[in-house]
Parts: structure tokens; C-alpha cells; sequence
């Protein structure tokens, strides 16, 4: 067992009292603002990958170091849990890749076991609002994305040749793409590639959140205004920008095949499996001016509603994407720094079997 280690409220939904209507949905918007806010949606869950993508020109990476003893592999049957716990009261973390294939099968036995025991299930951020008129510094920046041609009519002949390219492989015409910035040609053409290919950032989370009110569960998510964030693509600088669309039309050649392999190791309970794809996207994202600043508050802000969680008896879980779970810094090596008990899915069934064993258990 691993030793003890040293923004806005929580919105709590019940089942008979949840609303909509106070956030822009994923996807709710047409047009190059829809597609940048669907792309900005993904900041505060999704930054850093394994392998930098020319690193020289991008910020560093808030999540590049992984903890080693927290990367392991489940033995139960489907995806890896931890357990956080302080005196009778325990999280069970439910750790989740960050892009999957829309629908993923996995094995909910053990989830289903844990959910039907818990009050309350903690999820990443449910949605964001971004308010044009309330926030001059992102319709400034929005304006100054937009282009009156399409993006590929001002790159050299090679690059626009192989933008088309990978805009006709996914079906969209130049017009889709009228911004002048490669940050935001890059993120608009990653995101085409996740509809094209069928692939989500929203799963296994949305279906978790499904199946939390279907059992009578509280479900606790925050919502955050993305406005300044989208104000600050403007502001990026270019050649992270380029760096950005280089890497994203690598990938939109290559096709899914990592992402799905990725998940489907995240449903063996493979944790270093689901963490081997590339991420293009979140580490385009991470090159905004606000993303970083961005990712450690959402990370205080999941770190903080499980702390509220131990605070008095009782079994939740919370459902974390995988690299600011398990990265240095990230939302276990706060908690376990903070004084509270982790296990790993290996401390966990030696812990189960050790019971198994104990006469007087």
C-alpha cells in the first residue's frame, strides 16, 4: 500500500431537480465558433502527451511525468480503480481516457458493484458557457481567427496541397476552415477528425453520469465561462501554432488505430496501455496562454470535490481523466500529499486477498 503522503462552487444534481439549459452543449453550435468551443471544451481534462510535439516550440508539458508506482495494471475483470481513503470514508477513482470511441464496451461488473454502494459520483466538468458579449477579449479574439479564405489559400503550395488532402479524407470542403491562425486550422481539423472516425471526449464519463441518476446518485460537476480561453487562441504563438497543425495532419493521416487500441487497453484495466496513444489535440490545446493556468485549476478543483468527499463516512467515486490523475502533481500525488491514503489497483486486490485469507476477517 502506498504510505501516507502529505474557482467556482460544485454543482450537486439530483435526479428530480437536475436542469439544463445553462450551458452551451458539446457540439450545440455551427459554424468555426462551434467547432473552436467543442475543441476549448477539452482543456482543463486532456492536457499533455507521451512523446513532445516539437517541443521546442510549445509550452512545457503539465503532465509529462508520470508516477510510476501509480501506473499499473488491474487484475479484476475491466478498467483500473484507486482507492482514496481517510478514516471510514473512501473514493473510489475511476481513472478514463481521454479520447475514446463513441460507445466503448467495457466490462461494468466492479463499477456497478461500487456505484450501487455509493451517494454520490463525482464527474469532470459537465459543459462551459462562453459569453461573447460579457467577455470583449473573446470576441476579440474570435474576430481576429476569422478569415475571409479558406486557411489552405495562404500556405505554401506543399502544405496546402496536404491540407486539402486531409480535409477531403474527412469530407469537408476549404470554406469549413476560414480562420487564419494554424492553432485554430489544427484544433477544427482534430476535431473533424473525432466525428469522421467516431470518436468522443465525453465517454465513458457521459454514460457514468446516465447510469449515476438512473440508481437515484448525486452527481456532483462543475461548469466553467471558457471565454477568456477562447480570447487567448488569438494570442498563441505561431509556430506553436504550426506545430499544432503539423502534428494534427500527421495524425489525420495515420487514423485512429492508436486512439482505439488505447481504449481498449483502458477496458482491460491496462493503465500504461491507455496512456501509450498520442495526443495531438490536448497538447495543441496546452499551447493556448490560458491552458495552463486552466489545467491546474481544474485539477485543484477535482482534487478539492473528492477532499469534500472524505470528509465525513461514506463511499463515492469520482471519475478522473488519466494523465492529470496519475501525473506528478496531478489530482492523487495532491491528495497523497495532503495526508490521505492511496491505493493502487495492485494494493487494492493484495489488500482484498489478505482478507480473503484472515480468519478473523
Amino acid at each position: 500500500m502506498l504510505a501516507r503522503f502529505r474557482s467556482r462552487r460544485p454543482t450537486v444534481l439530483r435526479p428530480s431537480r437536475d436542469r439544463r439549459g445553462t450551458v452551451w452543449p458539446w457540439g450545440g453550435h455551427r459554424g468555426v465558433l462551434g467547432v473552436l468551443l467543442a475543441c476549448v471544451l477539452g482543456v482543463g481534462v486532456t492536457l499533455g502527451r507521451p512523446d513532445p510535439l516539437a517541443a521546442q516550440d510549445l509550452p512545457p508539458d503539465p503532465d509529462a511525468e508520470l508516477i510510476e508506482e501509480l501506473v499499473v495494471t488491474a487484475r479484476y475483470p475491466g478498467p483500473a480503480f484507486w482507492r482514496v481513503s481517510q478514516g471510514e470514508a473512501r473514493v473510489w477513482v475511476l481513472g478514463v481516457p481521454s479520447l475514446a470511441p463513441k460507445r466503448q464496451v467495457w466490462e461494468r461488473q466492479l463499477f456497478s458493484r461500487y456505484l450501487a454502494a455509493s451517494d454520490r459520483v463525482i464527474l469532470p466538468f459537465n459543459g462551459l458557457k462562453v459569453r461573447l458579449a460579457g467577455s470583449p477579449a473573446a470576441a476579440l479574439g474570435y474576430i481576429r481567427l476569422r478569415s475571409g479564405r479558406p486557411f489552405e489559400a495562404g500556405l505554401p503550395p506543399v502544405g496546402a496541397a496536404r491540407f486539402a488532402s486531409a480535409r477531403e479524407r474527412l469530407g469537408q470542403p476549404a470554406a469549413r476552415y476560414a480562420v487564419n491562425h494554424p492553432l485554430a486550422a489544427g484544433l477544427m481539423l482534430h476535431n473533424d477528425w473525432l466525428e469522421a472516425n467516431a470518436l468522443t471526449t465525453t465517454d465513458p464519463a457521459k454514460l457514468i453520469r446516465l447510469l449515476a441518476r438512473d440508481g437515484g446518485k448525486a452527481v456532483v460537476q462543475r461548469t466553467y465561462d471558457l471565454g477568456p480561453l477562447l480570447g487567448d487562441l488569438a494570442r498563441t504563438p505561431r509556430l506553436a501554432g504550426e506545430a499544432c497543425l503539423e502534428a494534427v495532419l500527421d495524425e489525420v493521416e495515420a487514423g485512429p488505430g492508436a486512439i482505439q487500441a488505447a481504449s481498449r487497453a483502458w477496458a482491460r484495466g491496462d493503465v500504461a496501455g491507455a496512456l501509450a496513444a498520442e495526443r495531438t489535440w490536448e497538447r495543441c490545446i496546452a499551447a493556448t496562454p490560458g491552458a495552463q493556468a486552466f489545467d491546474a485549476r481544474f485539477k485543484a478543483d477535482m482534487a478539492g470535490d473528492i477532499r469534500k468527499a472524505l470528509s465525513g463516512p461514506g463511499v463515492r467515486i469520482a471519475v478522473v481523466p488519466l494523465r492529470p490523475l496519475l501525473s506528478e502533481g496531478g489530482v492523487l500525488d495532491r491528495l497523497r500529499r495532503e495526508g490521505f491514503t492511496v491505493e493502487t489497483p495492485d494494493d487494492i486486490r493484495a489488500a482484498d486477498e489478505a482478507d480473503a485469507t484472515d480468519p478473523g476477517s
